[in-house]
Formats: structure tokens, sequence, C-alpha cells
């Protein structure tokens, strides 16, 4: 991979951590600045809120996994393994990394990796 090649994906990951990181600003304040729990004089509407406050904690527990990948990505551009499939050591194709830039594997791998996975499940 070329270097301009791995200044655009070093952008591409800088923006979405920016994006992922405000997400999570934004989310807290937001919690914390939020009613009291005990406001909801109706169970219905405290049931409610609890559910969407769950729900919402679980896409910021997925969206904090995802900035640790995007952290861990930018380490291997610089480091000169970004773009290289950890299994087999062959380059990742340009729109597998375009569709999802965290990537460690190639297509081949990781759909082996997703059958086996699949098999295990079905045993």
């Amino acid at each position: 991979m070329n270097k301009e090649q791995l200044e655009h994906f070093r952008t591409l990951l800088n923006g979405k951590l920016d994006e992922l990181l405000y997400g999570a600003e934004k989310a807290v304040s937001g919690m914390s600045n939020g009613a009291p729990d005990d406001n909801f004089p109706d169970p219905t509407d405290r049931a409610s809120h609890e559910t969407d406050r769950n729900f919402l904690l679980r896409v910021k527990d997925r969206e904090r996994k995802l900035i640790t990948k995007v952290k861990e990505a930018l380490k291997r551009i610089d480091d000169g393994t970004y773009g290289i499939c950890e299994l087999c050591g062959e380059e990742i194709s340009g729109k597998r990394l375009e569709a999802r830039p965290v990537t460690t594997c190639c297509i081949d791998c990781k759909k082996e990796e997703e059958e086996q996975e699949k098999n295990r499940s079905n045993a």
C-alpha cells in the first residue's frame, strides 16, 4: 500500500474516531443532565425510560469497542502492518478496507473464520 492510500485511511479512521468520541461525550453529558430516575409516577413510563437507556448503553458499549479497533488500526498504519491480513499475510483489498477500515483479515480468511465459527456453534 502506498503512502497516499495510507494517508487516506488515516484520515478516514481519524474522522471515525472523532465522530465516535463526540457521540460518547454527548451521551455521557445527556445521561448526567437528564431527568432524575425517580420522577416517573407511571411505571410504564419508567420501564420505557429504562429500556431506552439500556439500549443506548449497549450501543455505546459497541462504539467503545469500535474506538479501540480504530486506535489499533491507526497504530498498524504507524508500524507498517495496516492492510496486511494477520492470518495469511496477504494484502487486504482496498474495497474491503473502504468497507471496513478496521479489519485485520482479508475476505477469504474472514469467510473461513466465520465458517469455522458457524460449524462450532452448530456442533
